[in-house]
């Protein structure tokens, strides 16, 4: 099998931590499905397990609850369980040689947050040669208010679709790449 599913951060501090994903409604929902599915065709899954290891750290600290994997997705056969600090899934860690050493040459990217960890993700392996699809609807975020301006979540979702779409991802729902995977999924 030549593509691979990261899950990335689909985390407790998302649901019930500091920082819940607002949009899309339902993405778990989503997320949960394409795990199903990749699974049942055969498709490696690669959970991706975000730590901050700072001193002081207010969220992401491991051992903590919120630090934990989604219950649900902890139910849920995967083949690799990789742990991250930075935002990019490749950033020190083994996933490259990994996805080298499966023969692996296209990512599918869903979880959390779509403008951080996935979109990262997304041009990472676009820099490295990767096919890259991003599931619209199996990726998320919330509104954002900082320095720079105020975003909706929605509005922030839809600007990094529309970037990944212009260059770096095949922008797709989850039920249509469901579709497309070798062996239909029912």
């Amino acid at each position: 099998m030549s593509e691979a599913l990261l899950v990335i951060d689909v985390q407790n501090e998302y649901f019930t931590g500091k920082i819940p994903v607002t949009y899309p409604h339902g993405s778990i929902v989503n997320i949960l499905q394409a795990m199903d599915a990749a699974h049942a065709a055969h498709v490696p899954v690669i959970i991706i397990q975000h730590a901050n290891r700072a001193a002081g750290a207010a969220t992401f600290v491991p051992g903590t609850p919120s630090w934990d994997l989604h219950p649900e997705v902890q139910k849920r056969p995967y083949d690799l369980l990789i742990e991250k600090t930075f935002p990019g899934s490749f950033t020190g860690t083994p996933l490259e040689r990994w996805l080298e050493e499966q023969g692996i040459r296209t990512l599918t990217i869903a979880g959390y947050m779509t403008q951080m960890c996935c979109d990262t993700t997304a041009r990472q392996a676009f820099h490295r040669g990767y096919t890259v699809k991003f599931l619209s609807d199996a990726t998320g975020t919330l509104s954002i208010t900082n320095s720079a301006g105020v975003i909706s979540g929605a509005d922030l979702h839809k600007a990094i679709l529309i970037a990944q779409q212009m260059r770096f991802s095949q922008v797709m729902t989850t039920e249509a790449w469901i579709r497309a995977l070798p062996i239909s999924y029912q």
